[in-house]
């Protein structure tokens, strides 16, 4: 009996000598919104797969003292609506401090309205839009904007002496903007853009565009879509016979866009700010994580969420384990040369745009090469 008694007691002791310790260790929540249904979802999966691989990489690290950090994954669908719905679900959370997401600029930005209203510290890893970040001082991004990338590509247009080019974008708000900064780029070096066409999400027939384009005989035409769109483009701009060079935004980066489009892709010009072939250490790292974990390349998608997570951490570790959404918010804004995949990382103290740079590539032989 006595046995008894001083087992309980000791087991009682023992309990209550463990409870500040647990007490000491809170969960930490970055609520994530990405779309993992409908036709965007492989941008979203991409997304979480290099998300929770930086996370991990994070905690075997030694992680934050005194903090568990978790994230919380919504599908928005790649529908303003749903980000909207999501970005009011996540600031009712008092567990989240800090929003990653989303995936194009349309619902980044719609959600931005919600998490500007409310003080929540927004990150996204693809919204290149330059309103983005005029919402509010919560809004940040690590993808250069089409105000940086299509003046970068008009002015390589008119250093291989282009001098007249059309454009072909997709009717969206990133759409309208890699446009309007092509277009505005190109006049300002001396070119002269003899048609600009768009075409409605979905689209995968673009013959009535490439017959305009074909008439109009511009030397260059700039492709403002995404790979599902390019390789369409790109079969039927050579059934046509149109041979117009042709250049197009980062968002052609990717390798289904090769096999898709096969033959036709190469002669593509564009820009991009992650190559997996970079020799860089940290490249090298998260490709091998990537491959060994998903059975894939990594494209740029990956790497831009790898480095949003990446940023976001180290965000939270030097607000440490008390962080709120105020002092997490100043914390992303002293990001400075953050070591990135995609090059480092910093955000201007007075536009948060991220300083960074691209680079430029060409398909050829079905594959993806640095123009030297």
């Amino acid at each position: 009996m006595l046995k008894t008694v001083v087992g309980a007691f000791m087991g009682a002791a023992l309990a209550a000598w463990a409870l500040p310790a647990c007490a000491q260790t809170k969960t930490i929540v970055i609520g994530y919104e990405l779309p993992l249904t409908g036709d965007s979802s492989h941008y979203g999966e991409v997304f979480r797969n290099a998300a929770d691989i930086k996370l991990q990489e994070f905690k075997d690290a030694g992680g934050m003292p005194g903090a568990n950090i978790v994230i919380r994954y919504e599908d928005s669908k790649n529908d303003a609506k749903e980000g909207r719905n999501i970005a009011q679900l996540f600031v009712d959370d008092k567990s989240i401090v800090g929003v990653l997401g989303d995936f194009n600029s349309t619902v980044s930005m719609a959600a931005a309205e919600i998490y500007a209203k409310a003080g929540m510290p927004q990150l996204s890893q693809t919204a290149s839009h330059p309103d983005f970040v005029k919402i509010s001082k919560w809004q940040f991004r690590n993808i250069t904007t089409q105000a940086y990338e299509g003046p970068f590509n008009a002015g390589w247009m008119r250093e291989k002496g282009i001098t007249k080019a059309a454009v072909v974008a997709i009717q969206n708000d990133w759409g309208l903007s890699c446009a309007s900064n092509f277009v505005d780029g190109f006049k300002a070096k001396g070119g002269t853009v003899l048609s600009t066409e768009y075409f409605n999400p979905g689209t995968r027939d673009f013959r009535s565009i490439l017959t305009k384009f074909n008439r109009a005989a511009p030397e260059a035409i700039y492709l403002c879509m995404f790979y599902e769109e390019g390789a369409s483009f790109l079969q039927q701009r050579q059934q046509l016979n149109v041979t117009a060079q042709l250049y197009g935004a980062s968002s052609l980066f990717e390798d289904q866009l090769v096999k898709l489009a096969g033959p036709t892709a190469n002669g593509l010009f564009l820009s991009s700010n992650f190559m997996p072939t970079n020799p860089d250490p940290n490249v090298q790292k998260f490709v091998s994580e990537y491959k060994t974990k998903y059975g894939a390349v990594p494209n740029q998608f990956a790497g831009q969420a790898y480095d949003a997570m990446g940023i976001m951490l180290v965000a939270l570790k030097k607000a440490g384990p008390n962080v709120t959404r105020e002092t997490l918010r100043d914390a992303l804004a002293q990001t400075k040369d953050y070591p990135g995949v995609t090059g480092a990382t910093t955000f201007d103290p007075v536009t948060r745009e991220p300083q960074k740079t691209v680079v430029r590539m060409t398909i050829a032989n079905g594959e993806y090469v640095v123009v030297k």
